[in-house]
């Protein structure tokens, strides 16, 4: 009898376990700065992922006033943004050995501070300290041509962008 008791609370136990990681899960996709993801093909069954959060403009200013320029920045939103790259990678001339990062930068109006710090699994405001980068690379900044609602981190020819606002913020990036 007890045997079958205590079995019977496992189960539940694994049930309950199950519905609250299952609902946590679920639950990032309804938050206000959905989870989206960034992937660069490096050939040869190498790549990088990008996973961060999308946070919406909504008629805000972005760049100078909720996001203050000079600061240290998560990325993004929520969790910070993981960077994670299966070769050593080139960004902006800087080797970024194979491995899993979390992404802030320091925007500014004329150039961005892309850091890699070696630290993972910060909630995005908690940035570790210089102590704990693995790299700082600069930025380009430009003007887009119309405004971005969505924070949009993506790569193309070579390059990784990061979107938002009327603000586009690029590096490039290749296989070393």
């Amino acid at each position: 009898m007890r045997k079958a008791i205590a079995a019977v609370s496992v189960l539940c136990l694994a049930i309950a376990v199950s519905v609250v990681v299952s609902s946590a899960q679920q639950d990032k996709s309804k938050r206000p700065s959905p989870p989206a993801q960034a992937t660069m093909d490096l050939g040869g069954g190498k790549s990088i992922t990008v996973d961060y959060s999308s946070p919406r403009a909504k008629g805000r200013k972005i760049f100078g006033e909720l996001v203050p320029f000079g600061k240290v920045w998560r990325t993004g939103a929520n969790e910070a943004t993981a960077f994670a790259n299966t070769a050593d990678v080139a960004v902006g001339g800087t080797t970024i050995p194979a491995g899993t990062y979390s992404l802030f930068t320091i925007p500014d109006k004329d150039k961005w501070t892309l850091i890699f710090s070696k630290r993972t699994g910060e909630w995005g405001t908690d940035y570790p300290g210089p102590s704990n980068d693995q790299a700082r690379v600069d930025m380009k900044v430009s003007a887009l041509p119309s405004p971005v609602e969505n924070f949009t981190i993506s790569f193309d020819k070579g390059m990784m962008n990061i979107d938002w606002e009327t603000t586009r913020a690029t590096v490039s990036v290749a296989k070393k």
